[in-house]
């Protein structure tokens, strides 16, 4: 259709392409077996002056560790809402210091989540993520047991600082090895993404009650996952072919970052604002809606299957709506529907939490869906690798780091207040000007030519 950008649908290529048949002058075509006609070299493993030369890694191993890693990007976060009235109960928490601890997620993904590229461009993107992936396995391990508040905010901390340096590589790693399927990747790990939250929303509650009502066995399950997204990485930060962190060759027509300075892109600060207001929504739900429906008399077994309803509409609109985005001119009709389901959920949990329970959540779980959008955008609002990084870093910590207060704020209001009336009502203003953000954000243009055109 006119005016829309159809998405290139051919077969994705292994990551190593130099080492290809055909690739390089010289080769010849193959026989039916795979071999090279008239060189039988095939037939003997490639040898180099220091050994043995490993097989490229394939694009199978890569999307696998990519799904592996993006499940683990929120189990953190949702178990620990599932959980949080025991958890307060159990360490004496008060209402604000319980709303402090919603806050520390994307407290340390601003922190951390800078400190990205520069990590990236040292050890490459493989590695760094390999490194997160093992950061949220001990952080997850060792925080229920390390004693007290202060040893769950540490092991949270380590946990997240993991996921922050993950959270933005994964478009930069999407970006450069699947640049004709920036949308079908986007949607796949953002499906994986919301599978992962919902699981811990649904199941955390019901494992916690199987290990005899122990809060922390509930927690310290979750580091066994983490522990096996870790497994396919080391395979591909020991690949010494095109390994993640190579970066493929630039081609002639291809827009450059060279001198790019992010902060001067009105579409990085849109994407920014967009990216740290749904981000706001999106932790005010985990971290409080299973208490929001606790309180209005529904029952824990219950409240933790809402959020997990409102986590996992995630699992398959992840995956349509950065696939539709990639065809559109302009994402901000998406941004507006989105936040209008935002809105009514809101108004449901105000006038009858418990009454239209299920609703709500479907409502609240859609509205949720801005979130993959919102990654979509990073990829297409930049137009080379090094774009991306550096648009991934300041979109998501600068707008974690603007999504901060919103989560302390409600655990203040709710604490003083006494009701959920008056967090729910700045839950539902805070999405207008997210709806505004995110409309600036999606207009077809990238952030180099943005550049380029102040030179």
């Amino acid at each position: 259709m006119g005016g829309m950008h159809s998405e290139d649908t051919s077969t994705i290529t292994p990551i190593d392409r130099d080492t290809r048949p055909g690739d390089r002058p010289g080769d010849q075509p193959d026989d039916r077996s795979g071999n090279r006609l008239g060189d039988r070299s095939a037939d003997r493993p490639a040898t180099t002056a220091a050994g043995p030369r490993r097989r490229p890694v394939g694009p199978a191993l890569l999307v696998l560790a990519i799904v592996l890693a993006a499940v683990n990007l929120r189990p953190a976060i949702t178990s620990l809402g599932a959980l949080l009235e025991e958890v307060r109960t159990g360490l004496g928490m008060s209402g604000t210091l319980a709303g402090l601890l919603t806050s520390v997620p994307t407290l340390c993904f601003a922190v951390f989540g800078i400190t990205a590229p520069r990590l990236a461009q040292r050890f490459g993107p493989g590695a760094v993520v390999c490194a997160g992936m093992a950061a949220v396995a001990t952080g997850l391990a060792l925080r229920p047991f390390a004693g007290g508040t202060a040893g769950l905010l540490a092991g949270s901390a380590l946990a997240l600082m993991g996921i922050a340096v993950s959270n933005v590589l994964m478009p930069v790693i999407v970006k450069r090895w699947f640049p004709d399927r920036v949308g079908t990747m986007t949607g796949l790990y953002s499906m994986a993404l919301a599978l992962g939250t919902a699981s811990a929303a649904a199941f955390t509650v019901p494992l916690a009650d199987a290990l005899g009502g122990n809060w922390r066995g509930g927690l310290a399950v979750w580091a066994a996952l983490a522990a096996v997204a870790v497994v396919p990485w080391l395979f591909l930060v020991r690949d010494r072919g095109r390994a993640p962190g190579a970066p493929a060759a630039p081609t002639a027509t291809a827009p450059t970052a060279d001198g790019l300075r992010i902060t001067r892109s009105r579409t990085a600060w849109a994407l920014a604002a967009f990216f740290g207001l749904q981000s706001t929504a999106a932790y005010i739900t985990m971290g409080w809606m299973p208490q929001i429906f606790r309180d209005a008399g529904v029952s824990a077994d219950t409240a933790g299957l809402l959020l997990a309803v409102t986590m996992v509409m995630g699992v398959p609109l992840a995956f349509v709506i950065p696939r539709v985005a990639t065809r559109l001119p302009h994402q901000g009709p998406m941004v507006v529907v989105l936040g209008l389901c935002g809105l009514v959920g809101y108004a449901g949990l105000y006038f009858a939490p418990a009454a239209g329970a299920w609703a709500w959540a479907l409502l609240l779980g859609i509205a949720n869906c801005a979130f993959p959008l919102a990654l979509t955008m990073v990829g297409m609002r930049a137009g080379s690798a090094a774009g991306v990084v550096k648009l991934s870093a300041f979109a998501q910590s600068t707008g974690y780091l603007l999504s901060i207060p919103g989560p302390i704020l409600v655990g203040v209001l709710y604490q003083h207040s006494g009701g959920w009336g008056l967090p729910i009502a700045l839950m539902a203003a805070l999405l207008v000007p997210q709806m505004a953000a995110g409309v600036l954000a999606g207009r077809n243009r990238t952030v180099e030519a943005e550049w380029a055109a102040r030179r």
